[in-house]
């Protein structure tokens, strides 16, 4: 298919943009096959390039031979295009249509995209699993890597290798896979070295209304425990959904067959209930002419801060199973590539210091949620404007990046990266010129052949001139746990995400600097002390010896 045949108009002159918080930019309008364009001769005027991917949905309206265009955008941004003539605006409007829907991922951008800055790191190589492996490996001899997934037969969500106990051969492995959900058999998430403990992930079993077991699947989950040790099996489901899981197959530990291991039921929502929540909460923030009692009422029915909390519990649990009883624990779902992996991700920020460094960060979305099977390509189809529902779309990785950024807001120090690169992740994983969240597993990458074709999100960061619009200018390492609050009080809405595009960030913008500024002339200070205090001391050895001559 060549992009041409969707172009109904290519080009519109006097088309006009108006953008909230910007004056209004007359200028021609062209579109290409991946990006609407406006461009204005006006001086100081700022182009608009906005990826066709990025578009959620459109409206039209028409004044006599005047068109509209309102274009809501995947990182709920909503512009408005005057376009002079109903033809044109109409052509204009079911072209973008087409190309903000297309069906093969191979027509997207990140195929066509060819970078203008020089690639000093490949990103698709900079996280692998054996690499992540060999940071465990000199703490512990109890874990291997092991390739029995090599080729995606096994279980077509994992990577080709994943860390496994030692004392569990490949053989029994496929024993295991064949007894929990898509074949999701207990692998390492997280070793906790300072007491040796692990956090472990998976599918749910699949025990069905007969109570079916798996010797083996056992004897790997007590593998993870330290000799007179119990463990603990968090289960993001209540008991009653567990239970009617039972009923198509799947289900949950029974306690007969894991003696030494305690189970608990922790609720949190999944599809079309968090992708509601979000709706509402986007709905509520675009809406100015609220009054207080109305914006408080549609922003708690909501129910976003209360998935926020749900998730941010859940995670703070494991941690502290981990990490103040000294147990190993074991978290799943149903297919464990949701609500298992914002709670696995969240706990490791909570107990590891590197998680909370940039690299550490990259790492962790990498292994916990890319390599482990999170499927973006069907969770971030659409957004928060889009009428088309599917079955598959849920903002689960934007709950987890805004739980990551209320742990940010409680521990401002705490982190090496900032709030701009938590927005930054969230619009490269609904929109992007980069490969890094196509697909939704490492088999359909692999297949898409990515590395070869696209390139990665984490060349582009990780270029010195880019890290540092994301570094954390209060940032003190820490290497201590840090244990963030989940009462109702300690929750905030983001507004750096649901706000930004509805209110003016020039005074933040401006605060943010005088901030950097204010530290940085600190940090000048501190050296000038530094200085004297080492001259005073020179001074002082200098009199003494004059003394003693």
């Amino acid at each position: 298919m060549e992009f041409a045949e969707l172009i109904k108009t290519p080009r519109v002159d006097n088309v006009v943009l108006h953008r909230p918080f910007y004056p209004a930019v007359e200028g021609t309008l062209c579109l290409t096959g991946h990006h609407l364009i406006l461009s204005s001769r006006q001086d100081n005027t700022e182009e608009l390039w906005l990826l066709h991917s990025n578009i959620d949905a459109i409206d039209k309206r028409f004044v006599g031979s005047l068109g509209t265009i309102i274009i809501k955008c995947k990182d709920f941004r909503v512009i408005q295009l005057d376009i002079p003539g109903m033809e044109e605006c109409l052509n204009i409007a079911s072209s973008i249509e087409a190309l903000s829907t297309l069906d093969s991922v191979t027509l997207m951008y990140p195929f066509f995209y060819r970078p203008m800055f020089e690639v000093i790191e490949d990103g698709w190589h900079s996280f692998l699993p054996e690499q992540e492996f060999a940071l465990y490996s000199p703490a512990t001899s109890e874990w291997r890597l092991s390739y029995v997934n090599k080729d995606f037969a096994v279980c077509p969500s994992y990577p080709p290798a994943v860390i496994v106990p030692k004392c569990i051969d490949d053989e029994a492995l496929l024993k295991v896979a064949a007894f929990r959900h898509g074949g999701r058999f207990p692998v390492l998430s997280y070793y906790h070295k300072k007491n040796g403990m692990v956090i472990m992930r998976s599918g749910q079993p699949l025990t069905g209304t007969n109570g079916r077991r798996c010797k083996e699947d056992e004897k790997l989950i007590n593998a993870a425990l330290r000799a007179g040790k119990r463990g603990y099996l968090i289960d993001t489901r209540s008991l009653n959904v567990a239970q009617q899981a039972r009923a198509k197959g799947g289900g949950f530990e029974q306690e007969a067959h894991y003696p030494q291991w305690r189970r608990i039921h922790k609720s949190i929502e999944r599809y079309h209930i968090l992708q509601e929540s979000l709706i509402k909460l986007v709905e509520a923030c675009n809406d100015q002419t609220h009054s207080m009692d109305r914006w408080l009422g549609k922003l708690e029915s909501s129910n976003w801060l209360t998935h926020i909390k749900e998730i941010l519990t859940t995670a703070c649990l494991a941690a502290q199973c981990i990490d103040r009883e000294g147990a190993s624990v074991l978290i799943h779902g149903t297919e464990g590539t949701d609500s298992t992996l914002q709670v696995t991700s969240l706990a490791q920020i909570i107990l590891e210091p590197r998680s909370r460094t940039i690299c550490g960060f990259e790492a962790l979305i990498e292994r916990e949620w890319l390599q482990a099977g999170h499927p973006f390509q069907q969770r971030c189809a659409q957004s928060a404007y889009c009428s088309s529902k599917q079955k598959w779309e849920a903002p689960v990785f934007l709950l987890f990046l805004d739980c990551v950024w209320q742990i940010l807001r409680q521990f401002p120090c705490s982190f090496e990266f900032n709030e701009h690169f938590l927005i930054m992740l969230f619009e490269h994983a609904y929109a992007s010129q980069f490969g890094t969240f196509l697909g939704n597993n490492e088999s359909e990458r692999c297949k898409l052949k990515l590395p070869q074709k696209t390139m990665s999100l984490w060349s582009w960061v990780n270029r010195p001139s880019e890290l540092s619009k994301f570094t954390n200018p209060l940032f003190e390492a820490n290497n201590l746990v840090i244990w963030p609050s989940v009462a109702p009080q300690s929750l905030q809405l983001w507004e750096g995400v649901f706000l930004r595009w509805s209110r003016s960030s020039r005074y933040l913008e401006e605060a943010y600097e005088e901030m950097v500024n204010i530290i940085e002339h600190n940090k000048e200070l501190q050296a000038k002390v530094n200085l004297l205090r080492r001259q005073l001391a020179e001074l002082e050895t200098e009199d003494g010896i004059r003394e003693s001559s």
